[in-house]
């Protein structure tokens, strides 16, 4: 299978990148095809022209690289932290430009002449983790979660992949060598499932 998986955190060392490198190791330990982007140590450019906001393609040929391997992919994981409840900016900035129409959906009309968005994606399951510094009880209990809302309604379901599991990595600042351990674990073993 071809997996997508997209990492967006500035520091390499991180337990989100560590995270990412977890679950990179399974999927590759599986056999599996797997295009790995790091956004901060590619330079992903968040900010989208004006230019391609009407257009269906890009300029950027990265972009475009981007774009070609998530239509492909059997399954998409992604990897980062919960920054103010949302993800990092370079990681909505490639939400804007590669998770677009004509790439993830496109517009259809319903029965009563509304447009719809359809889902264009191949991919079967997504695979979102985060690392968090607050724990996601208190998180749940004052805003919900947002990050759940944006991942499986608002990008997943709408571009057509319909299993989303999600998986939250907190309190990460507190956590001893033992925690992030047995968390790196658990994120091979649900890369493997």
């Amino acid at each position: 299978m071809k997996i997508t998986l997209i990492l967006a955190h500035p520091l390499r060392a991180s337990l989100t990148g560590a995270v990412a490198d977890a679950v990179r190791d399974a999927l590759a330990g599986l056999g599996h095809t797997l295009h790995f982007h790091h956004l901060d140590a590619e330079s992903f450019e968040p900010r989208i022209p004006a230019a391609e906001l009407t257009a269906r393609r890009s300029d950027d040929p990265l972009v475009e690289r981007h774009c070609a391997e998530l239509a492909a992919a059997d399954g998409i994981v992604i990897v980062h932290p919960n920054w103010w409840s949302q993800p990092p900016a370079n990681l909505k900035g490639w939400l804007d430009r590669v998770v677009r129409p004509g790439v993830a959906y496109d517009f259809a009309r319903d029965d009563a002449g509304r447009s719809v968005p359809v889902g264009l994606l191949r991919a079967r399951a997504a695979l979102v983790f985060n690392t968090a510094n607050v724990p996601q009880a208190q998180e749940q209990a004052l805003l919900g979660d947002p990050l759940d809302t944006l991942w499986r309604k608002c990008v997943f379901d709408r571009c057509g992949v319909k299993t989303v599991h999600r998986r939250v990595f907190a309190v990460a600042a507190a956590a001893t060598e033992t925690q992030r351990a047995a968390w790196l674990q658990e994120a091979q073993d649900l890369a493997r499932a």
